[in-house]
């Protein structure tokens, strides 16, 4: 196991899953700046006001999000609901923090929405692809014990050979930050499908991973996650069939 203490300064402790979080951050909105200003007509202070406003978000989301299916811990131990460091942060709900506080920035400097959304979704997943090795060294977010010989490429993970469902999402976002950059270079793609295929394909990686877990968020005798993954993969195909089916560039938002 590796300390998720990466070093002291004093009394600071500065964790591994804040620097991996840190590292997540910087990457993905480098990579958006750098599409950006390869892209004539956006304004780069606007965006750089949007990420200003969804990060925060996003993070606040995810926490919530968490703490609200651990409520039965968290309202034992109140002083716990802000120690991030500690782990805890449910993509989903940042997705959703994050998609809320964009889409106000994004309507109030009146840009569009689906351009920057195709932007964004390649860093977005090249960030939790990243993030995810935060779980491994706060040995959580793992899959059920198996045997090694069976499954020779389990983890020693919280005393027992796991399986690494870190590492199997990791995996799959960084093939899918591949696919998504090609996409975004294909002509037969329109404007906002590579945002709705990072839904689809996100979320059927995380459908089957989550499989796979232990710790998942319940709503009641479903996985949240598996539940959340069905409503954005369905949600997603309706749009790119309805807008390509209308021709229209803009629907809903």
């Amino acid at each position: 196991m590796i300390n998720p203490i990466a070093f002291e300064i004093g009394p600071i402790q500065v964790r591994w899953y804040g620097i991996l979080m840190s590292t997540a951050l910087l990457v993905g909105t480098f990579l958006a700046l750098r599409e950006v200003i390869k892209r004539q007509g956006i304004d780069e202070d606007k965006f750089m006001n949007i990420l200003i406003a969804a990060i925060p978000a996003g993070f606040i989301g995810a926490r919530l999000y968490y703490v609200i299916f651990r409520w039965d811990y968290y309202s034992k131990y109140p002083s716990e609901i802000p120690a991030v460091w500690h782990g805890g942060l449910a993509i989903h709900g940042g997705i959703i923090g994050a998609f809320t506080a964009g889409l106000l920035m994004i309507r109030y400097y009146n840009m569009n929405f689906w351009r920057l959304g195709d932007i964004v979704a390649p860093s977005l997943i090249i960030g939790q692809a990243i993030g995810r090795w935060g779980n491994f060294i706060n040995q959580e977010a793992y899959g059920y014990e198996v045997d090694p010989e069976k499954v020779p490429w389990a983890m020693w993970i919280d005393g027992a050979y796991r399986h690494p469902t870190f590492l199997y999402e990791s995996i799959w976002n960084f093939l899918g930050f591949l696919l998504l950059i090609w996409l975004r270079r294909q002509r037969f793609i329109k404007k906002g499908e590579v945002h709705l295929s990072y839904f689809i394909y996100y979320s059927l990686g995380r459908f089957v991973v989550e499989g796979f877990r232990t710790d998942s968020l319940m709503l009641g005798p479903l996985r949240a996650a598996q539940v959340i993954s069905i409503v954005f993969i369905l949600i997603s195909i309706f749009i790119i069939w309805y807008r390509r089916k209308k021709n229209k560039d803009k629907i809903f938002i």
